[in-house]
């Protein structure tokens, strides 16, 4: 048993943010329903395709789900949705606030349809303000939040964060909202509207570097691998490689300059705090630069661990998925396609054991367009066989 069966999750969410937040849903048991137009999410198209026929990015967030498609410029199509919104628990989309309002499909109709319902909106720039029904992806937030203007190096071109974090930040952000409303309802009998934005993910995510702003009114640099507050910490080039390390704490200076088995430099009282440490970055990187080139990464790694400071390889993916300590926490899972063929996916951003139930990767496939449209139809809304024969062939669905 998981804590989410029972729950029937309408996600109209195409793309990242919205069919993360789903996908979480389904992984606790959740019965997912991923209603797509007849074209199918624009997530499918994107590149790379993978050798199973799925996009990269599809796959990435959809697992776990059962899939229809949707004609909503039908009638028929409409009323379809109607009867979805009516039996599920929740609602979760992605549309502008204004094309949601003419699809029908604002807070005040769906509550009117459905009052226990948790309906769940994400957008680019939030519910309200000039910028309201202006589309975003993470690219453009990760720009307008000043996110992009704290990456990269003194100097440098903008540089985009290489993983869409804002996308999945504000899918994570969403589950736990419908969680806490769904908790709500337990009180109340009543659903709740939850909404989220990329941009109020990614600002409230600028943490420390808004507080210095807002506070201290010091506008963030760019520093590459390291940080503006702390030396040493960043990444290092060694022989065959690079490492990122970091002694953020005075005490963490100690034990660095031991794993070095430099005694000079742990006496030296230009870097005898993290204060002055900072102060005179430009002297001391230079010196540590040099030493790592000394000896290969693996070895640096060895010293540095010995003496308890926080160190890293830089690993690559390859690397990733073959690590015992990702393997260990159940981060690789396998599925199985409709096929039969392997399927490994990414396991679960957080795990949970109680007597309500456990947390598990759903063993459901990433969905092919449509593939559970005449069995959601039958089964979750009660259609006849001979209705679903009328609604395909007034293209409905």
């Amino acid at each position: 048993m998981k804590v989410l069966e029972g729950i029937v999750v309408a996600d109209l969410s195409r793309v990242l943010a919205g069919p993360f937040c789903a996908q979480q849903l389904a992984d606790m048991g959740a019965d997912v329903i991923k209603v797509e137009s007849p074209e199918g999410d624009e997530n499918r198209r994107w590149q790379p395709q993978l050798p199973n026929g799925h996009s990269s990015n599809y796959a990435s967030v959809n697992r776990g789900k059962r899939a229809m498609t949707l004609n909503l410029k039908t009638g028929e199509g409409k009323e379809i949705l109607h009867r979805l919104i009516a039996r599920a628990d929740v609602l979760l989309h992605n549309f502008l606030p204004d094309t949601a309002a003419r699809l029908g499909l604002g807070y005040d109709a769906v509550r009117a349809v459905n009052p226990r319902l948790v309906y769940c909106t994400i957008n680019g720039y939030g519910e309200k303000g000039p910028l309201r029904n202006k589309p975003g992806y993470d690219l453009m937030v990760q720009a307008f939040s000043g996110t992009m203007s704290t990456t990269g190096f003194e100097g440098g071109p903008p540089v985009r964060s290489g993983v869409s974090f804002i996308d999945m930040a504000t899918g994570i952000a969403a589950y736990g909202a419908i969680v806490s409303a769904l908790f709500a309802r337990e009180r109340t009998g009543r659903g709740a509207w939850v909404h989220g934005s990329l941009l109020e993910t990614a600002v409230s995510l600028l943490g420390y570097h808004a507080i210095s702003w807002l506070q201290g009114g010091k506008l963030p640099v760019k520093q590459g691998s390291g940080s503006a507050s702390s030396v040493p910490y960043q990444a290092f080039a060694c022989k065959d490689g690079h490492i990122l390390m970091g002694a953020p704490n005075d005490a963490a200076w100690q034990r660095f300059c031991a794993a070095l088995e430099d005694s000079a430099l742990a006496a030296d009282p230009r870097f005898a705090t993290i204060r002055q440490r900072v102060d005179n970055r430009d002297i001391l990187i230079p010196l540590l630069e040099k030493r790592f080139l000394e000896d290969t990464a693996a070895n640096w790694v060895e010293k540095l661990e010995a003496q308890g400071v926080a160190v890293s390889p830089l690993q690559t993916l390859d690397q990733v998925f073959t690590h015992p300590q990702v393997l260990a926490n159940d981060m690789l899972v396998e599925a199985t396609d409709v096929d039969g063929a392997p399927m490994p996916l990414v396991g679960m951003p957080f795990k949970m054991t109680s007597d309500a139930g456990d947390s598990a990767p759903s063993g459901r496939p990433v969905p092919r367009l449509g593939a559970h449209t005449d069995e959601i139809l039958r089964d979750v809304l009660g259609y006849s066989a001979q209705d679903i024969r009328a609604l395909r062939e007034a293209g409905a669905v």
